[in-house]
């Protein structure tokens, strides 16, 4: 014996109501996830952002991954898979975020690389400048000694001999005059 049983006829409306219900289901599980037109649009910009940062350069592959799933939220909105577009969308702009992180801080250390290579020239033109300062100044050229053979003298001090021969002086030397007004030392 049954306690509860269903009354004679009930179970012909509720054959006839299952097709019904699982149509409304179909229809309300569809209208329950509107497009994710937002998402989407959030991702493209975020995308956006990412390349002009310089993603490209120095985070091609997390900018790479934002690209390949923003590409497949396309094909989901195309074939009307609301929830998977949504989350492909999503991925893609976190991937993207990232991407543009990245790029800003590959920008970063290479600017902070220029600079340090500006600061070590600098550094080694300030060290040149002070060591120039302290030595001692160089001698002029006309100070500098001759290396090598030494230049003939002209030939104003080199003349020929007399053709005499050795010229003497002679041994004994006049005495001035005592009447000299200038007074006669010799």
């Amino acid at each position: 014996m049954y306690i509860f049983s269903p009354p004679a006829g009930s179970l012909r409306r509720i054959r006839a109501a299952i097709p019904v219900l699982a149509l409304a289901l179909i229809l309300t599980g569809c209208a329950s996830v509107p497009p994710p037109n937002d998402s989407m649009n959030l991702a493209q910009a975020q995308l956006q952002m990412a390349r002009d940062a310089g993603a490209a350069d120095y985070a091609p592959v997390d900018l790479g991954f934002a690209q390949d799933k923003f590409q497949l939220a396309q094909a989901a909105m195309a074939e009307r898979k609301y929830a998977d577009a949504a989350n492909l969308a999503e991925e893609s702009r976190a991937d993207a975020e990232l991407a543009q992180a990245k790029a800003r801080l590959g920008a970063a250390r290479a600017q902070i690389q220029s600079k340090l290579q500006e600061n070590t020239r600098l550094r080694q033109q300030g060290e040149q400048a002070a060591a120039a300062a302290q030595a001692p100044p160089a001698p002029a050229p006309s100070d500098v000694p001759p290396t090598g053979d030494m230049p003939a003298p002209s030939s104003s001090i080199l003349s020929t001999p007399p053709s005499e021969g050795f010229q003497t002086v002679p041994d004994t030397v006049q005495q001035p005059a005592a009447n000299d007004p200038q007074g006669g030392q010799p």
